[in-house]
This record gives C-alpha cells, structure tokens and sequence, in this order.
C-alpha cells in the first residue's frame, strides 16, 4: 500500500513540475504574440497536456488546476509581481530588460508565491528546475534562484 501512496504523490509531483513548465511556456507565449490568457490556456490544454507525437515525442501530463491557477494570478498580479522582481533585480536591469523567458519565468513563481500556500523554499527549487530545463549551462538558474530568494523574502517573511 505504501507503494501505490509514494507512486501517486509521485505522480502529483511530476504533474505539479510540469504545470510550473507549462505556464512558463504559456507566459511567454501570451508576451510574445500578444494572445489572451484563455486562448493560450485552451491551446495548451487542447494541444500539449499529455500530447503524443507521431515521431515518439510525448508531453508530460500536467496539473491542470496548478496550471490555470499560475495563469490567471501572474496575470491578475503582474504589476505587483513585476515590482517584486523589479526590486530583485539590480538597478541597471529593470525587469523589461531581462529575457522574455526569464520574465515569464518570474511571473509564474511570484503568482506562486503571493497566491499559495505552497512554502517559499519549494517554488524557488521548482522553478528553478524549470530554468535548468531552458538553460542548461547552468548560470540562468543561479540567476533565478537569487532572484526568487529575494522575492520569497519579500512575498512571504514568515517563512525564513
């Protein structure tokens, strides 16, 4: 029995990880083609949850409800979580300046952050595992985790 618990919260874990992707990705896709937050959503849901590919490729499955959630608040929240990170980010590099998927980045983990209950520590080592995944040279996600350390900081005190 213990099993089949550990497989499932397993499970959850994983689709929590790429519902945290996904909204990235959907993030940066809403800043780049100026689409709304229901037609990225849709396509999303329609399109790459659990997709399989002819040439073998799958997409993970993903939290749906994490994953709407992440959308909605950085959307909802944007200008308070651009000034966290604004304040995060050292003076000459304002958040407009930073990579779009960096941006998106930032939104999705500062949604997390200011509208969960999810602890601090773990939005930081998701998201950075997401940066991981799009940089993987490994200078980004040390980037990303300075920057969240200081918007967990700001976001949720309490905590450390």
């Amino acid at each position: 029995m213990s099993t089949d618990s550990a497989l499932s919260g397993n499970r959850r874990r994983q689709m929590k990880s790429a519902a945290r992707m996904y909204a990235v990705q959907a993030l940066f896709q809403m800043e780049h083609s100026q689409q709304s937050s229901t037609a990225v959503r849709q396509e999303f849901l329609d399109h790459r949850f659990g997709a399989e590919f002819d040439d073998g490729v799958d997409m993970a499955e993903g939290d749906v409800d994490l994953f709407c959630k992440l959308i909605d608040d950085a959307v909802n929240w944007q200008a308070k979580i651009d000034q966290m990170t604004d304040r995060a980010l050292v003076a000459k590099w304002p958040i407009a300046r930073i990579d779009p998927t960096l941006r998106a980045l930032f939104r999705a983990a500062g949604a997390e952050m200011i509208q969960s209950d999810t602890p601090p520590r773990v939005v930081i080592m998701e998201f950075v595992d997401v940066a991981k995944a799009f940089y993987p040279e490994g200078k980004e996600s040390k980037f990303v985790n300075a920057v969240l350390d200081h918007m967990a900081h700001e976001a949720k005190p309490e905590a450390f």
